[in-house]
């Protein structure tokens, strides 16, 4: 059955005719065609030219996507870490249903042999944080090592990698034991533990090459609080400062990272992890992602700056009342800025992992005053909101941040 489904699913994917450049692992490195690769680019798939224009060389998918990736990378000379999704557990999957597995591997091996031979791919990714709160974490491992082992089988030519969620106490070490098929070790890492990951995960026994398959400034989970238990977000202008810093660290820690997000997704609020804006602006970000790979963004643009964005008189206010934001930016290239606000409630489809959330509602009638230097929202019924900004330069890069609040 799981042959015939394998041989079905594998006619459904477009092969690709010509042939890629040798990928090989040696000691903690990468090769390709015999020479040190060391990965510098992003997790997503939007903008690509900018992305390259930035220094990247790679970029890492999740799943589903095939040659719609390759394809366009191939042609801005961008290597591929082409993930495969290992449903989590979380998420109801049972690794210990047999025939569960054997139509996911069926899949999985449908998608290698569709895109093995593909010039722009540099490695398999075998799921993304699978063990993440699952009952068993030894099951999934070991499922992760048989899905390596299977992918080898068929492409012995390319290496695999498991991405885990940070290095736990013994996760490293435990998927050692359980996936020894696994050539290339991927680490979701996080704010103030960017720093240390790599060490931590050496001192757990792993001596291959090592990818921070995510590298965001902070988590939600780690940032401060409202009273209420909103997550306060730092500016687009803070998170440039924090992640020039921290792809400092990691260049001397040797290993190669992909930045997460390169894209836009509504996680907590539409400005969190993504590097491109809801309407396309790239931020701050991609100014310390060119400096530290080496390349310029688009036109030798400078994003924006947030100096400033505060509640003048405190974050939260009765019904009746209302709450007055002050605004202070620059453009260090001189450029005109506009000024966009927007109030919308505060997330109640929070999820975990990554999954998608709704986008809430907005409220624009709420904005009493929207300029450059500021706003007042008024109006609002009790409950919990955040207003929004956006800077634009006409140039095509943009500063974010919001201010939760609370209405009582």
């Amino acid at each position: 059955m799981a042959a015939a489904l394998a041989a079905t699913l594998a006619a459904t994917f477009a092969a690709t005719p010509s042939f890629a450049g040798e990928v090989a692992v040696s000691g903690d490195r990468i090769l390709v065609d015999g020479k040190p690769f060391v990965v510098h680019g992003a997790a997503g798939w939007e903008r690509l030219d900018v992305l390259k224009g930035l220094g990247a060389n790679a970029v890492r998918t999740y799943g589903d996507l095939g040659n719609e990736i390759l394809d366009p990378a191939e042609k801005l000379g961008l290597k591929v870490a082409l993930g495969f999704w290992l449903e989590p557990p979380r998420r109801g999957f049972d690794y210990a249903n047999r025939a569960a597995v054997e139509e996911q591997l069926a899949r999985l091996e449908a998608f290698v042999r569709a895109h093995k031979d593909h010039p722009a791919l540099l490695m398999w990714g075998i799921g993304n944080e699978v063990e993440a709160e699952a009952p068993d974490p030894d099951l999934v491992y070991a499922a992760i090592g048989e899905a390596a082992r299977r992918t080898k089988a068929i492409d012995p030519d390319h290496p695999t990698m498991a991405v885990l969620a940070e290095t736990g106490e013994d996760k490293v070490s435990r998927l050692m034991k359980f996936a020894p098929d696994i050539d290339v070790l991927g680490l979701n890492s996080y704010g103030e533990a960017l720093p240390s990951v790599i060490g931590r995960a050496r001192a757990q026994g792993w001596t291959g090459p090592i990818m921070v398959t995510e590298l965001g400034v902070i988590g939600q989970w780690d940032a401060p609080k409202t009273a209420w238990g909103a997550a306060v977000e730092p500016t687009s202008t803070a998170k440039a400062d924090l992640l020039a810093r921290y792809l400092g660290a990691l260049e001397a820690g040797g290993a190669g990272e992909f930045v997460f997000f390169w894209g836009q997704k509504q996680e907590v609020t539409p400005t969190w992890h993504g590097l491109i804006t809801p309407t396309g602006e790239w931020t701050g970000t991609a100014e310390a992602m060119a400096t530290a790979w080496g390349g310029t963004t688009p036109g030798g643009d400078r994003a924006p700056r947030i100096a400033r964005l505060a509640w003048r008189d405190g974050d939260h206010w009765p019904a009746s009342g209302e709450g007055v934001a002050v605004l202070e930016t620059s453009d260090p290239d001189g450029d005109p800025l506009t000024v966009e606000w927007t109030v919308m409630e505060e997330s109640r489809d929070l999820k975990t992992g990554g999954d998608a959330e709704s986008v809430p509602p907005s409220h624009a009638v709420a904005l009493k005053v929207a300029g450059q230097d500021g706003a007042t929202v008024t109006g609002l019924a009790p409950g919990h909101y955040r207003l929004f900004v956006t800077v634009r330069d006409g140039r095509g890069a943009a500063a974010t941040g919001n201010l939760p609040f609370a209405v009582q």
